[in-house]
């Protein structure tokens, strides 16, 4: 590592990760050609108004868009309209931005180009109802989704089949005009019909596995949903989602421009250069946050008690998006109750660190990224009176760490490739 304590060293691994996922590094590779006609662009995502940036500093003609990001992500464009709304849950500039970018999709022709920006995030951030449920109660079914600890494909699903626009529905809103989709990956197995619910994809799921979803997390059970339109919603043939085999997606280019594997793939290489041996567990791991904390402990001390399955001084890589079922009132992430987990997990074990955050910027609701631990938090954490497993039961892994002073703070970083940890045993 050199002259970097164990900290720098693996925040220096998650600004490589980071940086990695840059759009400005890929979208001009994947440009589509220029159109008889005119050239559109669209988009939504945490990473969209960067990636729309791109767009212009590397087209060559005229064009016209609209792109929505969360607030506080935006890019300066002169000829695409950059929007923001809310993330996790929708907002009313959410549904103006869908329908001001399905308007404009639905005005082009053949002789058109339609260039879809798509990331993290998108699924909130483009939110056009379909017409039996209304935005608040679209934002109550995820909201309901989202405490429960439910996947990330569990909620898309019910959230394409609530959609005017999500599940290749935006495509299907025109046509006839050649479509390029760019995205950028934050979803485990990097599937581009779940980013950010595929406004441009087929959907593979249907009607009644939204239907079994709901009842699977007991959603049709609560009394502040209103229970009769959303049966109404999920029952209704014409929200139905579009197929594989639809021949509009013969008009259509997907290239997914950056993924969480190749944000691992560069902090490993820092890694190397400094010395320390990397080992990617893996870029899709899923779970419950604290539980997968629990997996991970074990295998770093199997790595440090016997040096398998690798020795010593090394880092363990690894994204994904692990979950977090809400029992408390706190202030969480699942980056942070993985990391507080996993803390708690090692016991205050010699020579390992580690750190988690996510590469947007943004873990749970706040602007924080994640945290990182050390050998001695945990004592640290008890000489000023936190007790470490009370705000892991309460779901307030940020102000543990706000406390601690071991918080990780990027700001927005404009793109978005999911979680990133990394576990140091020296």
């Amino acid at each position: 590592m050199e002259s970097d304590t164990p900290s720098k060293f693996l925040t220096k691994l998650l600004h490589a990760a980071i940086q990695s996922a840059d759009p400005l590094l890929h979208v001009s590779a994947f440009l589509p050609n220029k159109p008889p006609g005119k050239l559109v662009v669209v988009g939504a995502g945490k990473a969209s108004a960067r990636m729309a940036e791109a767009v212009e500093k590397n087209w060559d003609g005229p064009l016209t868009g609209h792109v929505v990001t969360r607030y506080g992500h935006s890019a300066s464009c002169k000829h695409i309209q950059i929007a923001e709304a809310n993330h996790p849950t929708p907002d009313n500039k959410s549904e103006i931005s869908a329908k001001k970018i399905l308007d404009l999709v639905s005005q082009l022709t053949k002789n058109d180009h339609c260039l879809a920006l798509i990331s993290g995030g998108g699924s909130s951030l483009l939110c056009a109802p379909v017409d039996e449920i209304t935005i608040d109660e679209k934002k109550e079914i995820t909201s309901a989704l989202l405490k429960c600890g439910a996947s990330i494909d569990d909620i898309n699903c019910v959230r394409k089949h609530l959609s005017k626009i999500k599940g290749g529905r935006l495509a299907l809103s025109a046509p006839s005009t050649p479509m390029t989709t760019l995205i950028i990956s934050d979803v485990p197995g990097d599937d581009p019909s779940v980013i950010a619910s595929g406004p441009t994809i087929a959907d593979p799921t249907s009607l009644v596995d939204a239907q079994n979803i709901i009842s699977k997390y007991g959603i049709d059970q609560l009394p502040n949903i209103n229970q009769l339109a959303l049966k109404e919603a999920l029952t209704n043939p014409r929200n139905e989602t579009l197929k594989p085999d639809n021949p509009i997606l013969n008009k259509g280019v997907i290239h997914i421009i950056a993924t969480p594997q190749q944000a691992l793939e560069s902090a490993a290489s820092i890694a190397t250069k400094n010395g320390i041996t990397p080992l990617i567990l893996s870029d899709s791991i899923q779970g419950e946050a604290q539980e997968v904390a629990k997996v991970m402990a074990s295998i770093a001390l199997q790595v440090k008690t016997h040096g398998q399955p690798i020795a010593p001084p090394c880092v363990l890589l690894s994204g994904g998006e692990t979950a977090v079922t809400v029992t408390g009132g706190g202030r969480g992430g699942r980056n942070v109750e993985f990391i507080l987990s996993l803390a708690i997990a090692l016991k205050g074990a010699k020579n390992i660190y580690a750190l988690a955050a996510d590469t947007d910027g943004i873990d749970g609701i706040e602007e924080i990224a994640g945290a990182i631990i050390s050998p001695d938090c945990l004592k640290r954490a008890l000489k000023i009176g936190l007790h470490p497993e009370h705000f892991l039961k309460r779901n307030d892994a940020h102000t543990f760490f706000e406390k601690l002073g071991d918080q990780v703070i990027t700001g927005p970083t404009r793109t978005n490739v999911n979680d990133f940890r990394a576990i140091l045993i020296t």
